[in-house]
């Protein structure tokens, strides 16, 4: 296989997780990167958070409000859109 053509649904999770991590740790989202690991719906989406880079200091009811909000944030984009579309441009934005 070629890993720079592998690209999966995680990928959105993941810049999802970086964004979410890095404004709350005060960072750039670009800088930061949040493992994701499981699947692509509501709780088997596991952010990896005790392994971002850089290391975050985060204490556990963000870790978990993070956690929380990481694995519904398809539910949060379509809720904003008022159930009238879903997050496809946020998986655009994350293939580039």
């Amino acid at each position: 296989y070629d890993p720079a053509r592998l690209f999966g649904v995680t990928s959105l999770d993941v810049v999802r997780a970086n964004t979410f991590v890095a404004e709350a740790s005060n960072q750039n989202p670009e800088k930061f990167n949040v493992p994701v690991i499981g699947g692509h719906s509501g709780n088997t989406i596991l952010p990896l958070l005790s392994q971002t880079t850089p290391k975050n200091a985060l204490p556990m009811d963000k870790v978990k409000a993070l956690t929380h909000r990481i694995q519904n944030a398809g539910t949060e984009v379509v809720e904003a859109k008022a159930g009238t579309g879903s997050a496809t441009l946020s998986m655009a934005a994350a293939a580039h």
